[in-house]
């Protein structure tokens, strides 16, 4: 799909839906940058990655993107000479009513899913052009939809598609592309580190069901190929779009 020796960067590349994205670059050919702020998480997605193709060219950064934005930039480029794609995955997401939470949670949901991926745009951007290469960002259902108790996880979202549409006005005299995909649920350790317990868990999936039209939650690799799609040149005339994979989860009304 056009990928073969392109410069990928995946942040937020030691679990979930990140791991599957660098996993999936590497089966394609391409050069892949992995960030992430767990280097254990980061070291075994590194190894799938090399499993999948022994041949995979590889870069692990242990970054936190709300700090280290410049220095994944700045390595990559060291390392490789070019970058061709960038895909904004790190995301942070909290519970909370609005009678409940504080400012600090504002703070931290902002740095990571809104401020992180404007300074990585920002310092990506010039690199990029050069290559007219593209931009995926991560974003989620909650950008499209309202939840009780998710106000700023939610607000972050939407936040981000709007930045997405934004950048991609920006950048499109260029011929960069700017999209988004909003994922469902999908089956990753997102729920476990706010709190749920492998029971409540597993009860959560199985309500999942009935909040998905097509009757179930999602695997990481799914969303991994949308964005293999969305970074090759099989989309290379959609820019500014937001690319649903959640199991028809954003047509739901409740009745």
């Amino acid at each position: 799909m056009s990928l073969a020796n392109k410069v990928v960067i995946v942040t937020g590349a030691s679990s979930g839906i990140g791991a599957a994205a660098a996993l999936a670059f590497a089966q394609q050919g391409s050069k892949v940058v992995l960030t992430g702020r767990n280097e254990a998480n980061l070291k075994a997605t590194e190894a799938s990655c090399k499993a999948a193709n022994s041949k995979a060219e590889l870069l692990s950064i242990v970054a936190d993107v709300t700090v280290d934005a410049e220095r994944i930039i700045n390595s990559t480029i060291e390392k490789f000479g070019q970058l061709d794609v960038l895909v904004n995955n790190a995301g942070v997401d909290a519970n909370g009513s609005i009678l409940e939470i504080d400012v600090e949670q504002f703070d931290r949901i902002f740095d990571t899913n809104v401020r992180a991926v404007f300074l990585l745009t920002k310092y990506a951007a010039p690199h990029l052009v050069k290559t007219q290469g593209n931009i995926v960002n991560i974003s989620s259902v909650a950008g499209l939809r309202s939840l009780a108790s998710k106000s700023v996880y939610c607000t972050s979202k939407a936040a981000l598609d709007q930045f997405t549409r934004c950048i991609a006005l920006d950048l499109a005299p260029m011929n960069v592309r700017v999209n988004a995909i909003n994922p469902g649920v999908v089956v990753t350790d997102i729920h476990k580190r706010l709190g749920m317990s492998e029971e409540q868990y597993a009860k959560f999936l199985e309500h999942c069901k009935t909040t998905h039209p097509i009757g179930r939650v999602g695997d990481a690799r799914e969303v991994a190929d949308a964005i293999i799609f969305l970074a090759s040149d099989s989309s290379s005339f959609i820019t500014g779009a937001n690319l649903s994979v959640d199991g028809g989860r954003r047509l739901l009304c409740p009745r």
